[in-house]
């Protein structure tokens, strides 16, 4: 295998990189970012592989979440606000029932390039690039939004340094203290049965801590109880901005992503002698593999032995997408294969991608069913193998959106045009996602028997 550098993905064939009018200047933009601070440090990507490592083992899950696609354009930080606290409030429910930790990451701070299916698109006969996230271009049809502009770069790297200060400032600043459980409830979920149902569950938290304070366990004497962990992650997209945020850690050699502390390869991006799986392999961070239906043992397989020769526990996450109908059918080969190669993975669900339909209005949306029966023929699928499910990946968002139907509030397809927000695929709402951690919870807590 050929000497890896940060540049060295520049010599593989590349998918899903713009097409910038002007090299100059988005040359000229890596260079700037090249001269900027990392945003995450390399004791926090180090403390995140510890803890996928326990993932990896059975002794932990992992939850991973957040917006499909961030906007750089979203004001006083309450779209991030919201994600921490749904995923703080689902991180409970699933502790409560797996009686083990929760790892934390969200889909944040760096969540703003998307792949396309296609380079373009044709609206009434006008052709114009296809939009590539907000890191890239804007959502608006006109030609002066879709050009990819490499200024874009330096307003995504701010955009994610203030959202990273304020998930900083909320996860260790007390927001995240066990004991304003019921603070973490927006008011459209509170009066739901599953806003309900969490509220019974704060009651007995709040209980048990109490107990605890009667026994000497104090808010000052177990620091755990008023802060937490919580790591980022985005697609690995954009390598030309990933490259310029390679950092080299003097002390051991390794070289570090410094844009997330995880960051994750997608479907059509996942091509083991590619630029995308090249940049990966090089980068002390974990990584993650969205792995669909159509992936056989053997690709997957070379994957790992390229990204992971070494077999280090919390190196690999493999996120499978399958679609509920095919799962029963496609996943259970690809753990068998990986189970007899001695791989530690982290096998994580991703219920939301393979389930994307168009309702009767002509709107992408996914049905809340379809997702639940992902994830139980996932968590089927791993016990029938005597594997670890490991994780759960989903598309969310705190925000009140109707962009999924189905789940507690039985939304239909006369509700998606009330409050769809998102720029590319549906979300899953703050009530919807707590229905589904309680699903979750109920799968793991039946596990330990």
């Amino acid at each position: 295998m050929l000497p890896w550098y940060p540049a060295s993905w520049r010599e593989k064939p590349a998918r899903q990189l713009p097409a910038y009018p002007d090299p100059a200047a988005l040359a000229d933009a890596c260079q700037q970012l090249g001269a900027f601070p990392p945003l995450v440090a390399e004791s926090e990507v180090a403390a995140l592989r510890a803890d996928l490592a326990e993932v990896a083992a059975g002794r932990a899950f992992l939850l991973q979440g957040g917006d499909c696609a961030e906007d750089l354009d979203a004001q006083g930080g309450t779209p991030a606000r919201e994600t921490l606290r749904v995923l703080l409030q689902m991180a409970v429910v699933l502790t409560y029932g797996a009686a083990r930790p929760v790892v934390k990451v969200g889909r944040i701070a760096g969540q703003y390039a998307k792949p396309r299916s296609a380079d373009t698109e044709t609206r009434d006969g006008v052709t114009l690039p296809s939009y590539r996230g907000d890191i890239v271009n804007g959502a608006e049809f006109s030609a002066a939004a879709r050009m990819p502009d490499p200024q874009r770069l330096l307003r995504a790297y701010s955009a994610s340094a203030a959202t990273l200060n304020l998930l900083r400032a909320l996860t260790q600043g007390g927001f995240a203290d066990l004991h304003q459980l019921h603070r973490w409830t927006s008011d459209f979920v509170r009066a739901s049965p599953q806003g309900q149902r969490y509220a019974q569950l704060a009651d007995r938290i709040g209980e048990a801590l109490a107990f605890m304070a009667a026994c000497g366990f104090t808010q000052d004497s177990a620091a755990p109880l008023r802060a937490v962990r919580f790591y980022t992650s985005h697609e690995a997209l954009l390598l030309p901005y990933e490259e310029a945020l390679t950092r080299r850690d003097d002390a051991v050699g390794d070289w570090h992503a410094t844009s997330a502390h995880l960051l994750w390869l997608g479907e059509r991006t996942r091509q083991p002698d590619a630029a995308h799986v090249e940049y990966l392999r090089g980068i002390a961070n974990p990584v993650g593999v969205k792995i669909g239906p159509g992936a056989p043992p053997d690709d997957v397989l070379a994957l790992l032995e390229r990204l992971n020769p070494a077999r280090a526990p919390g190196r690999v996450v493999l996120i499978t997408r399958m679609g509920a109908g095919r799962l029963p059918e496609r996943l259970p080969p690809l753990l068998e294969a990986v189970r007899h190669s001695g791989h530690p993975v982290v096998w994580s669900c991703d219920p939301m991608h393979g389930n994307t339909v168009t309702s009767s209005h002509g709107v992408k949306t996914r049905d809340f069913g379809r997702i639940v029966q992902e994830v139980r023929g996932f968590f089927a699928a791993h016990a029938a193998c005597g594997t670890v499910a490991g994780g759960l990946h989903v598309e969310l968002t705190g925000l009140d959106v109707t962009e999924c139907r189905g789940g507690g509030q039985n939304l239909g397809d006369d509700d998606l045009a009330r409050r769809y927000t998102s720029a590319c695929d549906p979300r899953l709402n703050g009530s919807q996602s707590l229905e589904l951690a309680f699903l979750v919870a109920d799968l793991l807590k039946a596990q330990r028997g």
